[in-house]
């Protein structure tokens, strides 16, 4: 590494660091301000809630990063082009490209900072601030590292297991009891959708009835079932596709494959994780093009306002497609690339005309 790269990557992701601390500062205000309507409900307090916000830091580090890396890469950059070092390695001779190779080390850094914030810390802590949560607002609700969610309403013990979307889990186990708590009945559901406030559909669903002298097994297929518990309490105690480590979601599509499931939330999930670490990259080169065009004279404000408009743009256009691939039944895995693709494609355009 030369004195030129040292120099880059030192302006590029000191700016970073700043942008995050301002970005994470924000994000953390928010959720905890989220929290005050569920703050006195059992005994989620409000150092519970804090403890709660903090622990999911490292998923909104995550979530923020390619912007923090363009938004860093732009100031850092810009900072270098207002006082006229850029001028002075352009007329040193020093190429773009060589300078790209330069702000490649530090989205390689910033790379490395996403695969561990995405694969190690976040997730499992944002799964156990969301069971720590469960547990602090329900007494009646058991969650198990392997078993999902389990809660009893009444007659029924339900049990479901993953989270494929914000009203849909990946399945649903049933268990019925008589007033004398004796078991009449097993059910499974290959998916569980809520529907109302107090029922869910059923699909894929089988059931085994128990009777004095017998057994009755057979496939109904769909089945409504009323229940006082909903997606939004189940969804306190289990993880949807979005938080789960790329390993998981990599063997929960090769098990949804094998029994002949839908796995698109999944690959969308796990396309859209490999496909957020490859963003970085082209958001910090984006710096590039703009310092060295027509930019490079302009303000902090304006190189902000302009890193913040592709930013939101970038996370809008992702949140959009996320909700296609499952509406609209689409190709998951190339929606999952198409936010990256068109920022790639900007970016690549962008360097190509820069002089």
């Amino acid at each position: 590494m030369t004195l030129l790269d040292r120099y880059i990557l030192r302006a590029i992701l000191g700016a970073t660091a700043l942008v995050m601390s301002v970005l994470i500062v924000l994000g953390a205000l928010f959720t905890f301000l989220s929290q005050q309507d569920d703050i006195g409900v059992g005994s989620y307090s409000a150092v519970k809630a804090l403890w709660f916000t903090l622990l999911n830091v490292p998923q909104q580090a995550w979530e923020l990063l390619p912007i923090g890396g363009m938004l860093g890469s732009l100031l850092g950059m810009g900072s270098l082009a207002r006082g006229s070092e850029l001028t002075v390695m352009r007329s040193s001779g020093v190429s773009i490209a060589r300078i790209s190779a330069s702000v490649l080390m530090a989205a390689t850094a910033l790379i490395i900072l996403q695969v561990a914030l995405g694969e190690f810390f976040a997730p499992t802590l944002q799964l156990v601030a969301k069971q720590q949560k469960a547990f602090d607002k329900f007494t009646n609700v058991t969650v198990g590292s392997s078993g999902g969610s389990w809660v009893r309403d009444g007659d029924l013990i339900l049990n479901v297991s993953r989270q494929s979307g914000e009203q849909q889990f990946a399945g649903m186990l049933i268990f019925e009891l008589s007033p004398n708590h004796r078991l009449r009945a097993i059910g499974r559901a290959s998916r569980a959708t809520s529907e109302t406030s107090t029922g869910w559909t059923l699909s894929g669903y089988e059931e085994s009835r128990f009777s004095r002298d017998r057994v009755l097994t057979r496939p109904i297929g769909q089945r409504s079932l009323q229940s006082n518990v909903t997606a939004g309490f189940l969804g306190l105690a289990v993880a949807d596709p979005r938080q789960l480590e790329t390993r998981d979601l990599f063997r929960l599509i090769q098990y949804y494959e094998q029994n002949a499931l839908d796995t698109r939330p999944y690959v969308f999930a796990f396309w859209s994780r490999i496909a957020r670490v490859v963003a970085i990259v082209f958001a910090v080169l984006l710096a590039i093009p703009f310092v060295l065009g027509s930019m490079r004279a302009s303000g902090t404000g304006a190189r902000m306002m302009i890193g913040l408009l592709i930013g939101i743009g970038f996370f809008l256009v992702q949140r959009l497609i996320e909700s296609g691939t499952v509406v609209f039944d689409l190709n998951p895995i190339v929606l999952a690339w198409a936010p990256t693709a068109l920022l790639g494609a900007i970016t690549v355009t962008l360097l190509a005309r820069a002089k």
